[in-house]
């Protein structure tokens, strides 16, 4: 099994797919190993991927996306490590894939739960909200990701592995320029001790040597704390975990009693919405989100018109409760 997930890890690289995708990919290999007993996926077929697939579905009663994203490992398994390209999988009982609207907050609530964080937290979702940014597209940001002369953020390897270009608060400039300066006095701190290395993407460590020790290259909000690095072995400053933003945003949204489901993602939601109530165009919002189509960016048209796509209410029309 060890070999296994070697070999699934090793394709995973190869292909320049997100550590994420790997965590997931080899977690679903593992259960549906485990599911047959530890049976080998090579002594494995179809039926038993859609007796897998469909247990998820009727029994663990899961999400119509977690079903697709077993479906989509054990593909990756067949096609790319086994190869042993899987069928039109008959039988299979797909999880219906319910169509929800996104959590929107109002600006006014946007604003009392923002004015109520402080530190780096307040900076995070304040560049959600103000660029519309992901959470891990906000905490993966360098030092030289921003350029504060064009008022704009490059975002690197969003959703897609795309880069693209959005804007920068200006509200936010002198907080971000002061954090700055606060980043720059812990990495120098770490320079005198011998430290100061960050992880570079894909292979410019090698291509630039002492690339991982310029400022430039350094999270935007790193960790308190150094981590050490098991396969280029070495010792690095990653960026803050974005558990401590939704703790700290949970505390707030419970503290100015906004009854909604808020997560940090929220604040994105709202950055679109609000820009899209504001008059821009639906092709600008598109670009700045990063969304591939512009039907997904449509979705945040659902409260343009104002409840119940813009029609008046008989109620309120006839004052039966004025």
């Amino acid at each position: 099994m060890s070999k296994l997930l070697k070999r699934v890890k090793a394709e995973i690289k190869r292909r320049n797919y997100s550590y994420r995708t790997e965590k997931c990919y080899c977690g679903w290999i593992v259960r549906f190993v485990r599911y047959h007993n530890f049976t080998h996926p090579n002594n494995l077929g179809e039926k038993e991927i859609v007796e897998y697939l469909n247990y998820l579905a009727n029994e663990r009663r899961v999400a119509a996306s977690t079903q697709n994203q077993a479906l989509s490992a054990l593909v990756f398994l067949y096609e790319h490590i086994l190869k042993s390209p899987l069928g039109h999988l008959e039988n299979l009982k797909r999880a219906k894939k319910p169509k929800r609207l996104p959590v929107v907050l109002t600006e006014q609530e946007a604003v009392r739960i923002l004015r109520q964080i402080y530190g780096v937290e307040r900076l995070v979702l304040g560049l959600i909200y103000g660029s519309g940014l992901r959470i891990s597209e906000s905490l993966r940001i360098r030092i030289g990701d921003l350029d504060f002369q064009y008022n704009q953020i490059t975002v690197r390897t969003g959703k897609g592995l795309q880069d693209r270009i959005t804007m920068l608060p200006t509200s936010l400039t002198t907080d971000l320029k002061r954090h700055i300066r606060k980043v720059e006095k812990l990495h120098q701190q770490d320079i005198q001790k011998g430290f100061g290395r960050t992880i570079l993407p894909n292979a410019l460590s090698v291509k630039y040597p002492n690339a991982d020790r310029e400022f430039h290259w350094q999270f935007l909000f790193p960790s308190s704390k150094r981590s050490y690095h098991r396969t280029k072995e070495i010792w690095h400053r990653y960026h803050i975990s974005p558990k401590k933003i939704r703790t700290e945003l949970n505390r707030v949204v419970r503290k100015v009693g906004v009854q909604k489901q808020v997560s940090p993602h929220t604040f994105r939601h709202s950055f679109a919405t609000h820009l899209l109530n504001c008059g821009y165009d639906i092709r600008t919002v598109q670009e700045l989100l990063g969304h591939k189509s512009v039907k997904t960016t449509m979705i945040y048209t659902h409260v343009l018109n104002k409840g119940g796509k813009g029609v008046v209410s008989p109620v309120d029309q006839n004052s039966v409760f004025e």
